[in-house]
């Protein structure tokens, strides 16, 4: 079973270094990039399990970034950390933008690792989800032209003419 890909967004080269080594250790395929630009294009060529992301690249407006990869894809986990003491009210903006885990740096790896681990099975159960729902429609839609296929033959049999 292919391991999960991790996209870092990072513009610290230590701290990009220090999770690559941390997270392939864990064998994950790590993704590390310091750029939103990098980062988009990465989207693109992979499929992208998770972000861990910092609050502030490239002077971007962060919450809308998270709200459309969200948008693009619901069942990414993303975690947020940062150095950056967050006002009450931008915190709940990124919060409500899509961020499932937000925590200021330092952070033990430990922790990193347990709630990413927490974030894939997530992931994992949402597509899933997405998977069952879409075989059930298909299940429905097939039945549905089967009925309306035998509707078809019991009408072709039953039909009686009266000639006069």
């Amino acid at each position: 079973m292919p391991k999960d890909t991790i996209l870092l967004l990072d513009k610290d080269f230590h701290t990009q270094w220090t999770l690559k080594t941390i997270l392939e250790s864990e064998k994950y395929i790590v993704l590390a990039v310091d750029s939103i630009e990098r980062a988009i294009q990465n989207f693109q060529e992979f499929e992208v399990s998770s972000l861990i992301t910092e609050y502030q690249i490239d002077h971007a407006n962060t919450p809308e970034i998270i709200r459309e990869l969200k948008k693009n894809f619901p069942e990414l986990y993303i975690m947020m950390l940062t150095h950056e003491n967050l006002e009450e009210k931008e915190y709940k903006k990124i919060m409500s933008a899509g961020i499932d885990d937000f925590f200021l740096k330092p952070i033990s790896s430990e922790k990193i690792l347990i709630h990413l681990k927490k974030g894939l099975r997530q992931r994992k159960i949402l597509l899933q989800k997405k998977r069952l729902e879409q075989r059930l429609n298909q299940i429905k839609t097939d039945r549905n032209v089967r009925e309306v296929a035998l509707s078809g033959d019991n009408l072709s049999h039953n039909k009686s003419f009266t000639v006069r």
